[in-house]
């Protein structure tokens, strides 16, 4: 797998390390997840606190699903800057801060999540979140089921996208 780059302020590249994660990488997950839904859904309601969400993200989806970080900088310097979720073989989360957007940190991600469930993937996406639409339909996937948003706690209207190997 290629290492993607982010070019920094003064032009150099700065390399992207993937790992999975571990339960001490919560707060910084947590922290991508409401940077990124702030970022690319604000039409989307807030429906818990941040202490909430920290709360799910250390025992609901750490626990329970396969999760690898994206990460950039060296010593005290590095950070969480993305985060893949993966269980069984729905890509559960898939977020990255909104600063790296467009670097392929998501590509390598997802190139990771594919790796680990090589046959077929499935996901649920808002129907208005059109960047994440787009991203995933050049990565392949296609549309399938399309939902009022009864199926999720936002109520809003989204959609099932899957892949499968060729």
């Amino acid at each position: 797998m290629s290492t993607p780059h982010r070019t920094d302020t003064t032009g150099e590249a700065e390399p992207v390390r993937l790992r999975t994660a571990g339960p001490a990488d919560a707060a910084a997950i947590t922290a991508v997840f409401l940077a990124s839904r702030t970022a690319a859904l604000p039409y989307l309601p807030r429906l818990y606190s941040d202490e909430e969400t920290l709360g799910f993200f250390e025992h609901v989806v750490l626990p329970s699903c396969t999760v690898w970080v994206a990460e950039q900088g060296e010593g005290e310097q590095t950070r969480i800057v993305g985060f893949a979720a993966l269980d069984k073989t729905v890509l559960d989360h898939l977020y990255l801060h909104p600063d790296v957007r467009r670097r392929g940190i998501g590509t390598a991600l997802l190139e990771t999540v594919r790796q680990a469930s090589p046959e077929e993937l499935s996901l649920h996406c808002f129907q208005r979140n059109t960047d994440a639409r787009a991203f995933y339909e050049r990565h392949g996937f296609t549309a399938g089921e399309f939902n009022d948003g009864s199926r999720n706690e936002e109520n809003e209207p989204d959609v099932t996208y899957h892949w499968t190997a060729r």
